[in-house]
């Protein structure tokens, strides 16, 4: 078992939360994980990037190389879009199709996600809109996760037990609005994947 993931997103969007929780979730099945991140130029705003590296044999190195990524995970498109030469030649785009708007010459919000759309294995979930309805809008970065989580190969009972331990200190409440907007996430993509099959 061997899985390369790229988290794309800006700072405060949650990345190093997902990192921490698949980081979880991978030590819980005895499976080899390295994890690195690089922050832009400002915490909130900037961009952030992390690495995960998943195996059941040891890994040499944290970084991935490029056309090596199984997953390119993004919290907006954008950003995603800047490390489309990681992925692999089977390997899956899944972004929050809502903009990040941080900067003046942000490009054309179309433009981007006709892009994706031409990428050979996608999916474009509308994140933020699902945690308004779930009056879970900090939770994005759980829809995100979900919606990566059945292609991960990590158990989801693993992964649900990483957000409990993320959020042990929030309370009971708090871990119970993180896992269902881990589950909508889950849930669409099972029904993409669903689709696609069909």
């Amino acid at each position: 078992m061997k899985k390369d993931i790229l988290l794309a997103g800006v700072g405060g969007q949650g990345i190093l939360s997902i990192a921490a929780i698949i980081g979880y979730a991978a030590v819980n099945e005895e499976l080899y994980i390295k994890q690195s991140e690089v922050h832009g130029m400002s915490q909130r705003g900037g961009e952030v990037q992390s690495h995960v590296r998943i195996s059941d044999k040891p890994i040499f190195s944290d970084l991935i190389p490029r056309k090596e990524a199984d997953i390119i995970l993004s919290m907006e498109p954008m950003e995603g879009l800047r490390y489309t030469s990681y992925l692999n030649d089977g390997g899956w785009f899944i972004s929050n199709q809502s903009p990040f708007i941080n900067i003046s010459n942000y490009p054309d919000k179309e433009e981007i996600i006709k892009e994706i759309k031409q990428l050979q294995h996608h999916i474009l979930i509308d994140a933020d809109n699902i945690a308004k309805e779930l009056s879970a809008t900090r939770s994005v970065n759980m829809i995100m996760l979900g919606a990566a989580a059945p292609l991960l190969d990590l158990p989801i009972e693993k992964l649900e037990g990483g957000i409990q331990q993320i959020f042990k200190s929030k309370g009971a409440n708090i871990i119970q609005k993180n896992i269902d907007a881990f589950q909508k996430g889950k849930a669409y993509t099972e029904k993409q994947i669903a689709t696609i099959k069909t």
